[in-house]
């Protein structure tokens, strides 16, 4: 599975990648998880309020750092 936090590198934005890292871990989930901080790439996934979290290609969260059963859910 292949995660991607993108951001500008703020507070919010390594708190989605150090929870998501956690929720991974706690199920057993192998997970490949990028940080993506170039304005030009996360503008590319159409996103523009981070932080913003894409599984496998998709836009899933944009704004904020998403719950932990969100993340749950993103990982079954």
């Amino acid at each position: 599975m292949q995660i991607k936090v993108l951001g500008t590198g703020c507070a919010n934005c390594r708190s989605t990648v150090a929870l998501i890292d956690q929720a991974a871990q706690a199920k057993g989930i192998a997970i490949e998880i990028t940080k993506v901080e170039d304005l030009k790439d996360i503008m590319s996934y159409g996103v523009m309020s981070t932080p913003a979290v894409v599984v496998d290609g998709k836009v899933v969260h944009a704004g904020g750092i998403p719950s932990r059963d969100k993340i749950d859910a993103w990982l079954k």
